[in-house]
């Protein structure tokens, strides 16, 4: 009627040449499943039934994965002491505040790379213990309920998340629109510094990956925005808060999705090979 072309079922080989597509332009195993589990979504909305379960589509991936491997480096946690280590390499500068807020609430809060860029002015409240920060949506509240996260003043002014907050709309002037944005030179005044919108989640990798290097991190370390959200579950779980306590943090909906951070935070409890008298 409107000249639209309908949807049509995909063979099970089609599929599959597809995975080995995908495989070819380097995407990791968890990303075909979830490309996977997409076609079989619109497959089964559409009223097909889906390929994703045919043999030969669990073949190909089988041996994608085997010729692959399935296991992903995984951004390595910045605890405590790593966090230190960045913010006082940092510059006394517009960036080097704004990196500052970025590593520190990140991390405070256990914030996704996603969320962090998407947060406003508008989206801090003050309170005599801190800031809340309202998530407005994020990976797992894809119906945008929302969830507002407390943050506390820190035990020390430089890796206080709050006080590098306050400095940082202190010296910007910003009253609302994006938080973190992004910092250039004037064109007209090459000495001059000026914001821009709002920065993107790749953006926040390079902050993070440029703090590491200066802070003298493991050069070996997976060090991405995503290291913030580990580091503060990993340190939180070695520090023996309660799981339901971090999961209110990060905002995991189940205990399975924590359980990586917490194996981590653990792996030095209780270790065999220390109670055996070697």
């Amino acid at each position: 009627m409107q000249g639209r072309r309908a949807l049509r079922a995909a063979s099970a080989e089609t599929l599959a040449r597809y995975l080995v597509h995908l495989a070819e332009l380097g995407r990791k195993p968890a990303t075909l499943n979830r490309r996977l589990a997409a076609i079989s979504v619109a497959h089964q909305m559409a009223g097909y039934p889906s390929p994703a379960g045919a043999q030969v589509v669990r073949d190909r991936l089988a041996g994608i994965r085997r010729s692959v491997g399935v296991a992903q480096r995984q951004a390595t946690p910045a605890m405590t002491p790593e966090i230190r280590r960045m913010v006082r390499a940092l510059p006394e500068s517009l960036h080097g505040r704004r990196d500052r807020l970025v590593i520190l609430l990140g991390f405070a809060a256990a914030l996704r790379r996603s969320e962090l860029c998407a947060l406003d002015v508008e989206d801090v409240r003050w309170v005599p213990e801190g800031v809340e920060v309202v998530i407005r949506r994020s990976k797992t509240d894809q119906e945008a309920e929302g969830a507002v996260v407390p943050v506390p003043y820190g035990s020390h002014r430089e890796t206080c998340p709050v006080r590098a907050l306050g400095d940082w709309l202190d010296l910007t002037g910003l009253e609302s629109g994006p938080l973190v944005r992004g910092v250039a030179r004037d064109r007209f005044l090459p000495t001059e510094l000026r914001l821009l919108g709002r920065l993107s989640p790749e953006g926040i990798n390079r902050i993070v990956a440029r703090a590491a290097r200066r802070g003298g991190l493991d050069p070996n370390g997976v060090w991405t925005g995503h290291s913030l959200r580990a580091g503060l579950a990993t340190a939180a779980s070695k520090a023996g808060v309660p799981d339901r306590a971090i999961m209110r943090t990060t905002r995991h909906k189940s205990r399975s999705s924590l359980d990586r951070y917490v194996r981590a935070g653990k792996r030095w409890e209780q270790v065999a090979a220390a109670s055996v008298g070697l």
